[in-house]
């Protein structure tokens, strides 16, 4: 991520992911007992996912990241692992819900994203959701993430993409920022 990521870790930034963003997203979808982050990055919806779950595991490919993260939730109910969201170490059936929050622009191909997609649904449990934001393409967003990886998915895409991946029932919401989806496992 470029240094205009930053702002990720400010308090307005955590401050929108506590009061709107994870809210208008996760809405009444029930993430059980033991949920996968996908990408947390600085960690404003580890931290408001970890007051909310009994147990979280958290995967962040950037090392600095991650270990910032680690150092944060020792000795708590949230594992935070090194790790490519494309290849998890974590058996079949694991997990009780997936969450991934304004990261998918992040993965450089709509392969890998499928690829992550594909993932998600084999380490969750049949049924159990997934809950993905992120945000729609601009000029303003994409001059943002200038020396950047920056691949944006077009929201139409979604329910076609997530089903080849192992899902069903997909609802894609949109809002002026960016938009929501919710499908569950097959």
């Amino acid at each position: 991520m470029n240094e205009g990521h930053l702002v990720c870790d400010s308090l307005e930034w955590r401050a929108a992911v506590r009061d709107e963003i994870i809210p208008w997203a996760v809405r009444e979808v029930d993430l059980g007992d033991d949920v996968l982050e996908i990408g947390p990055g600085y960690g404003a919806t580890t931290d408001v996912f970890a007051q909310l779950l009994p147990r979280l595991t958290s995967v962040e490919i950037d090392p600095d990241l991650a270990a910032r993260l680690q150092t944060r939730y020792v000795g708590t109910q949230v594992e935070v692992v090194l790790g490519d969201a494309t290849q998890l170490p974590f058996p079949i059936g694991r997990f009780s819900a997936a969450v991934c929050f304004s990261m998918l622009h992040h993965v450089p191909s709509p392969e890998l994203q499928n690829r992550l997609f594909a993932e998600a649904a084999r380490v969750l449990r049949p049924g159990s959701p997934i809950v993905a934001v992120d945000g729609v393409e601009s000029d303003g967003v994409r001059a943002f993430h200038e020396g950047d990886t920056y691949q944006p998915i077009d929201p139409t895409t979604l329910p076609a993409r997530l089903q080849d991946a192992g899902f069903t029932d997909v609802e894609v919401r949109l809002n002026e920022y960016g938009w929501a989806a919710v499908a569950r496992r097959t």
